[in-house]
C-alpha cells in the first residue's frame, strides 16, 4: 500500500531534531545536523534538505506537510543566542520554502498547551512522545533525546491541525 501522507516535525534549535511521520506512523528521526563555520556551529541546511529528500523518494506520490516551532528570544538569552536561535530557525525555513514542503509555525505556547506540556520540563515531552508513539521509544531512550520528543509531537500536532482544515503556508 502507497504512502499518502509524510508529515516532518522540526525543532530547529541546535539540540534538535527533524521527525518523520508516515501516515501517522513514527518514520526515520534525524538529529539536529550541524556544521562549524567560522568557530560558530551552524544548522546544516543542506543536511535536512537531503533527510527531506530522501524520504520523498522512499514514500513517492506522498502528501508532504510539516510544523516548524516558531523559535523566538528567551528571557535571560543573551544578544548572540537569540541570534543563533533565529538563524536555526531560518535556516529550517528556509529549506521548507525551497523544496515546496507546506508548513505550519508551531508557537511553542500553543502546540505545548495541546498536549498538556505548559509548565512541564523538557522530559515530560520525551515520555509523552514515548507513551504517544511507543514504537519510536528506542529512539527516545536518553534524556537528551527531547529534541526527537519534541520533533514527534510537532509532527504530531500539525496532523491534528490539518485534520481540523487549517492550511499550511
Amino acid at each position: 500500500m502507497a504512502t499518502r501522507r509524510l508529515t516532518f516535525g522540526i525543532d530547529p534549535g541546535l539540540s534538535g531534531a527533524v521527525a518523520t511521520l508516515i501516515d501517522g506512523v513514527p518514520g526515520p528521526i534525524l538529529d539536529m545536523p550541524t556544521r562549524e563555520v567560522d568557530g560558530w556551529k551552524e544548522v546544516d541546511a543542506r543536511a535536512v534538505a537531503t533527510f527531506i529528500r530522501a524520504q520523498r523518494e522512499a514514500h513517492p506520490g506522498a502528501e508532504l506537510q510539516a510544523a516548524l516551532e516558531k523559535v523566538g528570544a528567551r528571557p535571560g538569552d543573551g544578544g548572540t543566542s537569540a541570534f543563533r536561535f533565529g538563524d536555526s530557525y531560518g535556516q529550517a525555513r528556509a529549506v521548507l520554502q525551497v523544496m515546496g514542503v507546506p508548513y505550519l509555525r508551531a508557537i511553542p505556547a500553543v502546540w505545548k498547551r495541546r498536549f498538556g506540556l505548559i509548565g512541564k520540563d523538557k522530559e515530560a515531552a520525551r515520555l509523552l512522545a514515548i507513551q504517544r508513539f511507543p514504537a519510536a521509544a528506542f529512539q527516545l531512550q536518553r534524556k537528551k533525546d527531547n529534541g526527537r520528543a519534541d520533533a514527534l509531537l510537532l509532527a504530531l500536532w500539525a496532523e491534528h491541525q490539518l485534520a481540523m482544515g487549517q492550511a499550511a503556508a
